[in-house]
């Protein structure tokens, strides 16, 4: 153990609880659920502008961080990271991916102890930092790329659900 984790072992700052950084990160991946159900089935995948990516596939980059990410965090053991997970590309079937990673997420989660998420870690093997850091810049990006999307639909002509509703 390092000298900062021998820190943390004896006095671990908790700002808000895990229970709360659960139901936080949950909010935001239940208002990215509702941003992939507005999707019409034939723009979720094909969609772009920019050279940006479609939202599906940014969707399918957050299920392949997620609930490997909880997992991790609890167990140590890292998967490698695949953002191509889904053999067959339709709503339906990335709606089923996301709720079974939100179970996954429910599962692993609460196993984490609150002195880990002071821990420096290596996700996937690759991206070292701090439990706590890792799991917001994985809140971060999911809010970015949700972003993309509601510029999505809007340039579709579609309502995006309101933001502040998780």
């Amino acid at each position: 153990m390092n000298e900062k984790n021998d820190q943390v072992a004896n006095h671990a700052p908790v700002l808000i609880s895990p229970n709360q950084m659960l139901e936080h990160w949950q909010g935001h991946r239940a208002l990215t659920r509702r941003v992939i159900e507005a999707f019409p089935e034939d723009k979720l995948f094909s969609f772009s502008l920019g050279g940006m990516r479609s939202f599906g596939d940014m969707a399918q980059e957050l299920l392949a961080m997620a609930e490997p990410s909880a997992k991790g965090f609890a167990t140590g053991e890292w998967e490698e990271l695949d953002e191509a997970s889904l053999k067959e590309k339709s709503k339906d079937k990335l709606l089923e991916a996301w709720d079974r990673h939100t179970a996954g997420i429910n599962k692993w989660f609460p196993q984490i102890p609150v002195e880990h998420f002071q821990q420096v870690i290596k996700a996937f093997n690759t991206y070292e930092g701090e439990v706590y850091s890792s799991l917001l810049y994985m809140i971060d990006n999911e809010i970015h790329h949700r972003g993309q999307g509601y510029v999505y639909l809007r340039v579709l002509g579609i309502t995006p659900p309101n933001f502040w509703e998780r």
